[in-house]
């Protein structure tokens, strides 16, 4: 894991560096959403191999870009894939009916889509998370997960 964060701490600009050291990785689901998934759960979502919450409902998982450096210390954390990992794994789903989830621009439509969303499911830097939202699991960029706690003051 230290080889992953060491080489995903060259990936990523140095504002985004200092940034991101400071607040941890946030996997968010709507506030009215009371699932608590485990990383595991949560990588077999994005991958789309879990396809419901406990209460019926289909999850919508939604991802950044894939050159946002947050979605790649997600999916290199989370999902153990690196960008090339993650369009083989995409380019074979497809042809298994399988498509990956929804893409939006910015943190912010993250923010936005699952805080709406009750079956939405995301991440964040933790500076971006907001009351209507509530974290699931926190992820350093050291690649530690932690369960929610203290948030850092983005003041």
């Amino acid at each position: 894991m230290l080889a992953v964060a060491v080489g995903l701490s060259v990936l990523l600009p140095s504002s985004l560096r200092a940034q991101t050291d400071a607040q941890p990785l946030l996997i968010v689901v709507s506030a009215d959403n009371n699932d608590a998934p485990s990383a595991d759960e949560v990588a077999q979502i994005f991958k789309r191999r879990k396809l419901f919450w406990s209460n019926g409902a289909r999850i919508q998982p939604v991802n950044l870009p894939a050159d946002h450096p947050l979605r790649q210390h997600f999916a290199r954390t989370l999902l153990h894939l690196s960008p090339e990992a993650q369009e083989e794994y995409w380019n074979e789903q497809y042809f298994h009916g399988v498509l990956p989830p929804h893409v939006l621009a910015s943190e912010a439509a993250v923010r936005r889509f699952v805080g709406d969303t009750r079956a939405g499911i995301g991440y964040l830097s933790a500076c971006e998370a907001g009351a209507h939202l509530r974290v699931i699991l926190q992820v350093r960029l050291d690649g530690h997960l932690e369960a929610p706690g203290d948030l850092p003051d983005c003041r």
